[in-house]
């Protein structure tokens, strides 16, 4: 109940404003105050006409869709995305250390070389156990999907 007065509320002081506005456009236009006058009365009915035409259930339908779709978009950012971005990053970094670790053998020494392929093995096997803690979320997620699903049936 309370949330249906401030919406009115709300609308109240939008048509205040609006009304207020338009007041004083009018009164201030160079013209006689017969005028001036029938000129208020007219933008006054449209814009009771215009407000008698705002539909509160679909202006709040509209506001849900749009708050619903943003936390739809937040959530697959989440999930998918991140694991997607996270998946092709740890390819292009393992692209980069499969070329320093060639580039190794042929210009360094054996102690560089051996440095650069630890440094390999240690960064792909953090890369590989990161996109596995991200997808594990994904994974246990569909399972719940999958065991609700049975359930159901």
């Amino acid at each position: 109940m309370a949330n249906k007065e401030n919406k009115k509320s709300g609308i109240g002081k939008f048509i205040a404003g609006a009304a207020i506005g338009v007041s004083l456009g009018v009164l201030f236009a160079p013209k006689s105050g017969a005028e001036t006058r029938k000129e208020l009365k007219q933008k006054f009915d449209e814009m009771v006409k215009k407000v008698k035409e705002i539909d509160i259930d679909e202006v709040r339908e509209s506001f849900l869709n749009k708050i619903e779709e943003i936390k739809q978009e937040l959530a697959d950012l989440d999930k998918e995305k991140v694991v997607s971005i996270a998946k092709d990053r740890a390819a292009a970094i393992k692209t980069k250390l499969d070329e320093l670790a060639k580039e190794a053998k042929e210009k360094a020494t054996p102690v560089i070389q051996n440095a650069v392929e630890d440094l390999r093995t240690k960064t792909i096997t953090v890369l590989k156990d990161t996109v596995k803690k991200l997808e594990e979320p994904e994974k246990a997620e569909k399972k719940e999907k999958k065991s609700a699903k049975k359930e159901d049936k």
